[in-house]
């Protein structure tokens, strides 16, 4: 069996970066997505938020580490594990963990575009450019 998910949002902190006693770099960070509708009842505007805790593993960890920044829009794919809890509260709660493997960066808040850089966990990197695209540090 396989699931992958993708999901774009803006980084909720910025990125913690970390060793496994073996060495292994791992770089959490969560990740709000945003939804925005109508009510047809009232007409007003709603919006509800998913969070996402993003774990990247080796040279995407170090990548993300490096370049992930609170605030910034980004793009993840990977695999999704949701876990329930029960608060010290005694209120039920759940979690959504995200294994990334691939993270597009796509700007800053209210970047309009301009160009956005990919990478992946087996390495790889990939920097596509818009027209406009000129002061993007990677």
């Amino acid at each position: 069996m396989y699931q992958q998910i993708t999901i774009v949002g803006n980084v909720g902190r910025d990125p913690e970066m970390r060793y496994t006693g073996g060495g292994t770099p791992v770089c959490s960070f969560s990740v709000a997505v945003s939804r925005r509708w109508n009510d047809r009842t009232t007409n007003e505007q709603r919006e509800k938020t998913t969070w996402f805790k993003v774990t990247a593993w080796r040279q995407l960890a170090e990548t993300c580490s490096q370049y992930v920044k609170k605030g910034m829009q980004i793009l993840v794919i990977g695999e999704i594990d949701a876990s329930a809890y029960v608060t010290q509260n005694g209120e039920p709660r759940a979690s959504l963990e995200l294994t990334a493997s691939t993270v597009k960066f796509l700007g800053s808040r209210g970047d309009s575009g301009g160009s956005s850089s990919s990478y992946s966990d087996e390495g790889g990197y990939h920097q596509d450019y818009a027209s406009d695209a000129d002061d993007i540090p990677f």
